[in-house]
């Protein structure tokens, strides 16, 4: 039996034939790449400067009561204090460090999952689920280690309202002195592995959510089916990350924490706070503060992100 070619394709196989097309036409042009990791880059930062202040409670609540058991404060109360004691510019403390590092790890973050992708299906032949989980933690652990001075200046600043007259700049000089310049990579692989899961996580659900609801729904490219899978996107990550974040967050504010020793890695930090102050404590800053964060960060991301792309004429995500 002949097959029309010029025939239009139509439901489950018209859209595998427009993946597959999507992911040909990934170019290495010097424009397409600034435009590429230039939309991604700043559709972080944006999200992460709204999202900021809940950033800020997240911390704060990671490093209550290190190396004890104790009553926990929940984020309304917590934020109540910050105001009372510190004032509201408090809650954008370390703000700056933010937003270089999601204009940078940002750009790398989401920049890196396409190309990662391109080179598996070329390489494979394939993009499915496990392709696109390990394109994703390819990306995330990759930006992390180029940025993880940023990270640690950002927590260092958002636990200390003392250091915000000084500024980031100060406060680098400072901690290069004290402590030496590898204090930078503090929690560098905790941060890592928070990163490649986050972005496995959230980039792979975010991909695999919009490929499903194209071919077993109405829903087409745009607003609507960026917001349903962002949202899908933002709840898997959440999940499966608060976890690895608390740790992350231990080991970059080591001085914070000596009271109880110094962590040697991420293990045993996670080994020393299960045993310290309880297996819930890995959950610490978790719940409605970090899901609050991470859910609307990861909307506003992809979505501002879906519509640079579009105004730059790249294809979608």
């Amino acid at each position: 039996m002949s097959v029309n070619s010029s025939a239009p394709l139509s439901g489950p196989v018209a859209v595998e034939v427009k993946v597959g097309e999507k992911q040909k036409n990934w170019s290495t042009t010097p424009s397409h790449i600034v435009h590429h990791f230039g939309t991604s880059g700043l559709a972080v930062a944006v999200a992460s400067a709204v999202t900021h202040p809940l950033d800020v409670l997240k911390v704060r609540l990671q490093m209550q009561f290190v190396g004890q058991k104790g009553p926990l404060n929940g984020m309304g109360r917590l934020f109540l204090q910050i105001l009372k004691k510190e004032g509201p510019k408090s809650l954008y403390l370390g703000l700056t460090p933010a937003l270089t590092r999601s204009i940078l790890y940002g750009g790398l973050r989401l920049g890196l999952y396409e190309p990662s992708k391109y080179a598996c299906d070329w390489a494979f032949g394939s993009t499915n689920i496990l392709v696109k989980i390990a394109s994703g933690a390819f990306a995330g652990a990759t930006a992390t280690a180029l940025t993880n001075p940023t990270e640690v200046l950002k927590v260092r600043l958002q636990m200390n309202s003392s250091m915000k007259q000084s500024g980031s700049i100060a406060e680098m000089r400072r901690l290069i002195s004290e402590e030496g310049i590898r204090a930078l990579w503090k929690g560098v692989g905790p941060a890592m592995a928070r990163a490649a899961a986050l972005t496995a996580s959230q980039l792979a659900t975010y991909d695999e959510s919009k490929r499903i609801l194209i071919r077993w729904t109405p829903l087409e490219e745009g607003f609507h089916l960026h917001l349903i899978s962002s949202a899908v996107a933002g709840t898997m990550s959440t999940l499966i990350t608060a976890p690895v974040d608390m740790v992350k967050t231990r080991l970059m504010l080591q001085r914070e924490s000596r009271k109880v020793g110094s962590y040697k890695n991420g293990f045993h930090c996670a080994y020393q706070v299960v045993c310290t102050e309880g297996p819930r404590a890995l959950y610490k800053g978790r719940g409605f503060a970090v899901f609050a964060r991470l859910g609307p960060q990861s909307t506003i991301t992809f979505i501002l992100c879906e519509k640079l792309r579009e105004l730059a004429g790249l294809n979608a995500i």
